[in-house]
């Protein structure tokens, strides 16, 4: 077999419809569109979510809630992720995002109290939690 042997498999292969190509086709004057009215029309189709004149779901349904415009976006993280750093390390956003800890845009890191530590660490420019506290200073660490 050969490069010009290659052929697709029979009636696998179908002619695109040309319509508007005049009455023999079968598909001529009208083009498959019927007589009138708006879908015969060129641009002519209701726009997304139209219900034929009937109240639209959109606005049959209740509104419900807001968006809280002052809501922040905090990244969290346990105590038990800071293990991976050596003692002594002090610890704050950017040296987190370094060790893809966190990733995205955020508004504040906090770190909870989840796992243990065995390390002495400082942590800065964090938020952290009162058990997470307790933790890092029972470890020698300090949050400031």
């Amino acid at each position: 077999m050969q490069l010009h042997d290659l052929a697709p498999a029979p009636g696998s292969r179908k002619n695109r419809k040309r319509v508007g190509r005049g009455p023999g086709s079968g598909m001529g004057k009208t083009s498959t569109r019927g007589h009138k009215g708006l879908k015969a029309r060129s641009g002519g189709s209701v726009r997304p979510g139209f219900e034929g004149g009937q109240m639209p779901i959109y606005r049959r349904l209740p509104k419900r809630g807001f968006t809280n415009i002052f809501k922040t976006n905090n990244a969290v993280l346990n105590i038990k992720d800071l293990e991976r750093f050596e003692e002594g390390v002090t610890i704050d956003p950017q040296i987190l995002y370094q060790a893809n800890l966190v990733k995205g845009r955020v508004d504040g890191i906090k770190i909870l109290g989840s796992g243990d530590v065995t390390k002495k660490l400082v942590l800065k420019n964090l938020l952290v939690s009162k058990t997470a506290r307790d933790k890092i200073e029972a470890a020698g660490g300090s949050v400031e």
